[in-house]
């Protein structure tokens, strides 16, 4: 069979396919059981999970921009989608994945998949952590076997309920779980390319039901049977109203869905030396999610763990993730009815066990350490996250980063006023030589380093403004300012105007080409004069002499410049010394 030359297939031959057929395989029954889990801690049936696993792992294989990337329901995903279940219900959940859909094709359209890279670590960090907290907590009635709880949205409510039945504690759920815990942590030792998560379900759910038949609840006696047929073709009732009601959680669900996919993909490019098109992966992702709904899916995402077993197993193309996908229909159809007697204490050690992977520990003990802004930020967005909202602590967590990162920004402008050193052979300008007797009442230098903009303006109008009231000349060096916002345009403008007002002249030295641009943009290059901008700072001062007014010159004492010794003696003295 001769190579493919089909775009990420190029070059793809049977080689290539028998390695994409191992590792989709082994992904597939790693995503089986990970997929009932997720959906059955989202608050709905196991069977919505399993079919996003293999409708969304397909899609976002076939359309998605990394080569490498294993799409399905995540555990990032588990507390948004049960809040929506539990406050909109089932059928809404499937409107807002399809919006959420809708939103990432428009975010891949129009390339906003480059903007993902700017939301702050600290933040990621701390929703990720918090996920994993909630996820964790939301196991323990499982793990414990206890009955006639009702699941609600929030963690403080969860633990409250958990406290009431601890009463109801069953010890056959407890050693169920137990096993299924062990084999889960010692298989990856024991036999490394086994997944743990497969063994342990398997084996307690063989010891449950021949030694505790009729004792633990199942996924058959909480969810009913597992159906091993396709699932149905439905398109959701949308309406106005619920467009309203669910935009919110929808775009929750995108941007989610966007972070944790591009993070996937980003991780798989470190694993591969490879490059993912972020664009093309949120259409891939938008698509998934668009037609999963229509099957009863679940919002999917690019899932991390996954994708890193995909690789380390061997994939080389996308093929693997649609054979995974292929996979887990198989088994669905084959399988789903000894499926149904897998314990609800088996799969709690499981979603433990992902939620515990998923906390980044180490990256959260380190920036907590930090003791810094960003510790801030991270500990804010993690109590959020546990005690309120997902939405909310991401909201809180960006606004609170952007104020940090302003304030630390606002710290880089430094506006210093210099005057020519004349110890120093070429006379370069220096902030150390400027003191009260060495100042020039005339001519008022100012070094500029650092962005205006509006976490700096006002910085840079009170370093100036104030201490030039009586200049007659206002050089400003601005070789090391690489932006302008609109508010340092608007305060640049104003301290221009003012100067000009009272009879100064502004010169402009080593300007940027940048920064040339957007004052000729703005107008405040034709404001200023085109003959005031100077390459260096040397040829400023000499054409700055041309305004001074030369009668304040006499008697002054401040000897700044070279010219001043002279310029300082009276109109008598000056005409002796030429005669």
């Amino acid at each position: 069979m001769k190579s493919l030359k089909i775009g990420r297939f190029e070059g793809y031959s049977v080689h290539h396919f028998k390695k994409d057929l191992l590792s989709g395989i082994i992904v597939g029954i790693v995503a089986i059981p990970l997929a009932m889990s997720f959906a059955i801690a989202s608050g709905v049936k196991p069977e919505y999970g399993i079919y996003t696993a293999c409708i969304a792992g397909i899609l976002i294989s076939i359309f998605g921009g990394s080569k490498y990337q294993i799409g399905g329901p995540t555990g990032a995903f588990v507390p948004i989608l049960l809040g929506i279940v539990l406050t909109y219900g089932y059928e809404n959940l499937l409107i807002a994945g399809l919006m959420a859909g809708i939103m990432l094709c428009l975010m891949g359209i129009f390339k906003l998949g480059s903007l993902i890279k700017f939301i702050p670590r600290p933040v990621t960090v701390g929703f990720t952590a918090g996920i994993a907290v909630i996820i964790f907590t939301g196991q323990i009635a499982n793990f414990l076997g206890l009955t006639n709880m009702t699941r609600h949205e929030y963690f403080i409510a969860n633990l409250k309920e958990i406290v009431m039945h601890i009463g109801t504690t069953n010890f056959y759920s407890i050693v169920t779980a137990i096993i299924c815990l062990i084999f889960i942590l010692l298989t990856p030792k024991v036999l490394p390319k086994v997944p743990g998560a497969l063994v342990g379900i398997v084996v307690s759910t063989l010891i449950a039901t021949f030694f505790f038949s009729g004792q633990v609840a199942t996924i058959a006696t909480a969810y009913g049977q597992i159906p091993s047929t396709l699932p149905d073709f439905a398109i959701p009732d949308i309406t106005l109203e619920r467009i309203q009601l669910l935009i919110g959680p929808a775009f929750v669900i995108a941007m989610l869905g966007g972070i944790e996919s591009l993070l996937s993909a980003v991780v798989a490019d470190g694993m591969t030396n490879s490059k993912h098109h972020s664009n093309r992966e949120l259409v891939g992702q938008g698509i998934a999610n668009i037609v999963t709904p229509l099957f009863g899916g679940i919002p999917a995402t690019g899932a991390i763990a996954r994708t890193a077993t995909n690789i380390k197993t061997g994939a080389v193309s996308p093929m693997s993730g649609i054979i995974h996908g292929v996979f887990v229909l198989i088994t669905l159809l084959l399988l789903a009815p000894y499926a149904s007697h897998i314990p609800l204490a088996s799969m709690a050690p499981v979603l433990m066990v992902v939620a515990w992977n998923m906390s980044e520990q180490k990256h959260f003990a380190h920036i907590v350490k930090l003791k810094s802004g960003d510790s801030l930020v991270l500990i804010i967005t993690f109590l959020l996250t546990v005690f309120t909202s997902l939405t909310l602590a991401v909201e809180v967590g960006l606004v609170l980063a952007v104020v940090l990162f302003t304030k630390r920004m606002s710290e880089k402008l430094v506006v210093t006023k210099v005057l020519p050193d004349h110890a120093l052979k070429h006379e370069k300008v220096q902030s150390h030589v400027v003191h009260q007797q060495h100042d020039c009442p005339q001519i008022s230098i100012y070094t500029i380093e650092g962005p205006l903009f509006f976490g700096a303006a006002t910085t840079f109008e009170q370093a100036i403004a104030a201490p030039t009231h009586q200049s007659k000349v206002l050089i400003l060096r601005m070789g090391k300012v690489p932006f302008m916002d609109s508010t340092g345009e608007t305060y640049f403008g104003s301290i221009i105007r003012n100067f000009k007002t009272q009879g100064g002249t502004i010169l402009i030295t080593g300007l940027q080409d940048e920064m040339k641009a957007a004052l000729q943009h703005n107008g405040l290059y034709d404001e200023i004069g085109e003959a005031h901008f100077y390459p260096h700072t040397g040829e400023a001062i000499n054409e700055a002499f041309r305004y001074l007014d030369t009668n304040r010159c006499i008697g002054c004492k401040h000897f700044a410049f070279r010219e001043c010794q002279e310029l300082s003696q009276s109109k008598e003295k000056r005409d002796l010394i030429v005669q």
